[in-house]
């Protein structure tokens, strides 16, 4: 039994005159069609909005003129601003610095003249000095290291990993007995140092030697003191300690001016205010610059907050404008919008939409007007359907009396044979077989013209695939061998699915049916299948003349055929919907003479 099938009736284009609205000619004298883009789309605005975005372009026009004076003032304020800032951490930096260098000079100078301290270099034993000076450097808790050299430079003992070499104490030597500092270059790090002679009975015994790793945490203790600037040392063109991020030190470093001044460098999207200080070392010369730089994201971030509250104002006065427009325009634009949704209804084919007429002015008289086109557009609309569904009828009968006339012919012939003519049993055994074979087929029409029109259904079975395809081509083998096309059936026979078995034969002998009616003179149908993730894709394939390009997109449609002598064109429609009530789908791919193929996609559950 087929399944339902719902049969559209199409609602045709509509001749002039039967009271439905025609769209302009592209000639007419009030077409658009020259102007410009923007007053195109300005037109298609509604009047409210034509009021209101008048009154919000003045007052745009009004505060962006407003805001790019203020916002030009607060760049040059930011500018000089970012001058002092940059000035402010140079100051910080060096006030800083002198203070962790002092720290150190006045402990270093404090432990060379403790009793103890001088007791322990009087020794002269290495591990003494390593043992007193170990403990007392490690009751003072302070981040540095500290070495004891003897006065040529030689460590005698050493708390940390700070290098010095010996050259380096001669050189501070020089300066003695006042204490020295400045920065020291070993190993690829750079180290602030301080040199603290220690004398015995004004005899230069020994020199201790503080300090510490000028590294990335330092740095970034540094930017924490200051207010947020980086820092950047720089030896050698190299960063070699920074509180930014390695790439974005490296990239700095290869920008900066090769003069010192206040210049934007820019790395990584970041722009920097950039200021430089030398490093001296312990002999007053310059071996290396610090770089300090200022950040633009801050000021960008004070613009941004500023370039905010102008947009806010902007919003709030245009807020209050457009207000008090809306409530002074509502009551002027409100018959408008409600012909508006009106013709929006009208256009979703709901004729039967009314406007409710409020006043007597231009807009109620356009409010009836509107009322009328409505109502004639519902009865011209009703009379086309009623035409249309008389056609349809007209149609399908001509098809019915049509396929029906050939079958009925022979039934009539040959009854007429029995009763007027003597013959013989062969003869009468032919002449029955005929009127059953007529028969058989008014049957089938009567049964597709029933599916059409209320639709059937049976409980589904599990079925071998491979019998229910054979069932279904059993009765055209005959006409397939007379036709000289080879059907062949190369379904696996452990393919077993739930199906309506006799629905799903009549689609088998539907698809195989109308391929022998293409193949005339001969040709080839294949029947396979194959499971697929949790679904069987079966295909019947042909070597026919493929499907004509003139219905190949209403294929599965109603009434649709070419090149077919008999049926109603309802073949494919009902398969379709066969397998569709399945829960799979069917579809055909063709390429114009290398034949057809249909396939059907079913659920193995």
């Amino acid at each position: 039994m087929w399944g339902r099938l719902a049969i559209c009736v199409p609602i045709v284009n509509r001749p002039p005159g039967c009271g439905l609205p025609q769209s302009p000619p592209a000639d007419a004298p009030f077409a658009a069609g020259n102007e410009s883009p923007m007053i195109r789309s300005f037109s298609r605005l509604s009047l409210l909005w034509k009021i209101l975005l008048s009154t919000s372009v003045g007052i745009t026009l009004l505060f962006a003129l407003t805001g790019w004076i203020v916002l030009r003032n607060a760049v040059d304020t930011t500018a000089s601003t970012m001058e002092e800032e940059v000035g402010a951490s140079l100051q910080a930096y060096q006030s800083l610095w002198k203070a962790r260098a002092g720290l150190l000079a006045s402990v270093s100078l404090t432990l060379s003249q403790m009793s103890d301290v001088r007791s322990a270099f009087g020794t002269r034993d290495a591990a003494t000095i390593f043992d007193t000076a170990s403990e007392l450097w490690k009751k003072l808790a302070i981040d540095a290291d500290l070495l004891v050299t003897d006065a040529s430079g030689k460590v005698i003992a050493s708390v940390g990993a700070m290098p010095v070499a010996e050259r380096d104490v001669r050189t501070a030597a020089a300066r003695f007995p006042e204490q020295v500092s400045g920065f020291l270059v070993h190993g690829g790090h750079l180290y602030h140092t301080v040199f603290t002679p220690v004398y015995l009975e004004n005899v230069l015994q020994n020199v201790l030697v503080t300090g510490y790793d000028v590294d990335s945490p330092v740095a970034r203790r540094l930017k924490a003191d200051t207010g947020g600037s980086e820092f950047l040392f720089v030896l050698d063109g190299r960063p070699i300690a920074s509180s930014l991020q390695p790439e974005a030190a490296r990239v700095v470093a290869s920008k900066l001016p090769a003069h010192p001044t206040l210049e934007p460098i820019g790395a990584g999207g970041i722009r920097y205010a950039a200021r430089p200080t030398p490093l001296l070392d312990i002999a007053g010369n310059p071996i290396g610059s610090l770089w300090i730089l200022r950040s633009f994201e801050t000021a960008s971030e004070r613009l941004a907050a500023l370039r905010r509250k102008i947009i806010l104002l902007w919003l709030l006065a245009v807020a209050a404008s457009l207000g008090l427009t809306y409530l002074l325009a509502r009551r002027i634009v409100e018959p408008l919008k409600e012909l508006d949704r009106a013709a929006s209804e009208v256009a979703r084919q709901n004729y039967g939409h009314r406007v409710k007429v409020v006043s007597q002015d231009e807009l109620g008289r356009l409010a009836r007007t509107f009322n009328a086109m409505c109502g004639s557009i519902q009865q011209a609309r009703q009379e086309l359907i009623r035409q249309e569904r008389i056609s349809t009828i007209g149609r399908l009968s001509s098809s019915i009396v049509h396929d029906l006339r050939n079958p009925l012919a022979a039934v009539y012939g040959g009854a007429e044979m029995l009763v007027d003519a003597e013959l013989s049993s062969s003869q009468v055994k032919r002449l029955a077989a005929n009127i059953y074979r007529a028969s058989r087929r008014i049957q089938e029409l009567l049964q597709d013209l029933l599916n059409v029109s209320r639709g059937s259904s049976r409980g589904a079975e599990v079925c071998n695939l491979r019998e229910v395809a054979a069932a279904g081509c059993e009765s055209l083998l005959a006409s397939a061998e007379a036709q000289r096309v080879e059907v062949e059936i190369r379904i696996p026979d452990e393919i077993e699915l739930p199906l309506e078995r006799n629905r799903m034969e009549r689609v088998f002998s539907n698809l195989v049916g109308n391929a022998l009616e293409m193949m005339p003179e001969g040709g080839r149908i294949q029947i396979s299948a194959a499971a697929d993730n949790g679904f069987v894709v079966a295909d019947v394939r042909d070597t026919g003349p493929g499907i004509a390009p003139e219905i190949r997109d209403s294929l599965f449609e109603p009434f649709v055929s070419a090149g077919k002598k008999n049926g109603l064109g309802l073949g494919l429609a009902l398969a379709r919907q066969t397998v569709l009530d399945h829960g799979g789908d069917m579809w055909a791919e063709s390429e114009p003479g290398l034949g057809a193929c249909f396939r059907l996609r079913l659920p193995v559950e």
